[in-house]
């Protein structure tokens, strides 16, 4: 049988959520499966972790990126596999957007493979019968307003004019050529063709079917997985400290990571962290945001200013995946403020590394976290801030989440994601 896999979002560089999913599926799949043939369509050349998928590295490897790319005489891109299963079809197209509707639907028509898996949400107009499609949450379609709406064409007004119009006519005007309305287009059409829905937890699961009256039988629920060969606890206090000071962070400190937006909940983080400050004078905790800047970030960094906090948050950019770890390892807690989340995998990530969690009870976090996290309401400041106060003054707490926070991460692998996923593509 010949699986397909749109490859695209795991070839992207500065991956996050929905990114790490392709790339770990993409991995497990090829140290699983000897039975099936695999084809991964690619808009740009793989590189990275994804050339040599018989490696036992499960990360970026930055040495990796300056490798010459080969094509071997039938047009594909050469990759390793454990049984030589994968082959790399690259889509060249020659525009920078609607590459899936194009590019894709195109192979799709003169090519189709058996089954096609999409990782995120974005079927192709012409797919196989047998197409089976990841939808994470829908959060843009709960709450719009805390998404960007970028037009998919930003630096020609003649171009989005006319890509603009095209949108309109071909979705009798119901949706514009901006990333939030092809979300919304791009979900419900994969929700009516797809063969078979995956989505990543029962919270997503019950608002997709609500939201979109889905059958219950044609949306499968299954966690993902976190890399356990790099998030684990660390003992080497030197070297953590030497990565600390790679991204000019001081102990001790509170931490998260993820995008730095509106969305993610970070305003009413950071006037929490100034509440905390007000009432705790010689607290030296600070807070670290690691991150891309995102829709809402100038409105973050005008807060920090306005609170006096430039002193006491340090925004370090991204941080490259294999110190990650290490960061997670030398802070104090871990806090995930967020709105919505379909899943939330820094939670695991910090469970895995010993480290004490601060969450929102909100959307799916508390059935990823379970007991093993101190949850508040992530609406109002004075509550993430008691919660913060209570998670430096009572260290009896912080021993008791960090042991729940490693027997509920054995609940979790992306070998067991990939297994349930596999088990999905074939039946």
């Amino acid at each position: 049988m010949l699986i397909g896999i749109d490859a695209s979002r795991a070839n992207i560089n500065r991956k996050t959520g929905t990114e790490w999913y392709s790339y770990y599926l993409i991995r497990w799949l090829a140290k699983l499966d000897k039975k099936n043939k695999y084809i991964l369509y690619t808009d740009k050349p793989l590189k990275c972790g994804l050339l040599d998928l018989i490696s036992k590295q499960y990360f970026d490897n930055s040495d990796e990126k300056n490798k010459d790319i080969e094509i071997d005489k039938n047009g594909y891109q050469k990759i390793k596999s454990p049984y030589n299963n994968f082959k790399v079809k690259i889509l060249k197209w020659p525009f920078n957007y609607f590459w899936t509707q194009g590019r894709m639907s195109l192979e799709m028509l003169i090519h189709p493979p058996d089954i096609l898996f999409v990782p995120s949400h974005t079927l192709p107009i012409v797919h196989p019968k047998k197409s089976i499609v990841t939808i994470h949450d829908i959060g843009y379609e709960k709450n719009c307003k805390i998404y960007n709406k970028h037009e998919i064409i930003r630096n020609s007004s003649f171009k989005k004019r006319i890509i603009d119009f095209i949108v309109l006519l071909f979705t009798f005007a119901k949706y514009r050529a901006n990333e939030v309305d092809y979300l919304q287009w791009s979900t419900k059409y994969a929700i009516k063709k797809a063969y078979k829905i995956i989505t990543i937890s029962n919270f997503s699961k019950k608002e997709i079917v609500k939201f979109y009256k889905l059958n219950n039988n044609k949306i499968e629920v299954i966690y993902n997985g976190y890399n356990k060969f790099l998030y684990k606890k660390i003992n080497d206090q030197e070297k953590i400290n030497n990565i600390l000071n790679k991204y000019g962070i001081e102990k001790p400190y509170l931490f998260y990571i993820g995008r730095i937006e509106k969305k993610k909940n970070i305003s009413v983080l950071i006037e929490a962290f100034a509440i905390l400050k007000e009432k705790n004078k010689n607290l030296n905790h600070k807070l670290v945001l690691a991150g891309m800047a995102s829709y809402g970030y100038d409105e973050i960094k005008y807060m920090i200013r306005e609170f006096d906090l430039i002193d006491y948050v340090i925004m370090p950019g991204w941080i490259d995946e294999c110190d990650i770890p290490y960061l997670y390892n030398g802070a104090f807690a871990f806090i995930f403020p967020s709105n919505y989340e379909g899943f939330g995998i820094p939670t695991l990530q910090a469970m895995a590394c010993g480290v004490p969690i601060l969450a929102s009870n909100t959307s799916s976090i508390p059935e990823i976290v379970g007991d093993s996290a101190l949850l508040f309401d992530q609406r109002y400041a004075l509550s993430i801030s008691d919660a913060i106060e209570k998670i430096i003054l009572d260290l009896k707490l912080r021993e008791n989440l960090i042991k729940k926070g490693f027997e509920r991460v054995k609940n979790f692998s992306w070998e067991k994601c990939t297994k349930e996923t596999l088990k999905e593509l074939i039946s």
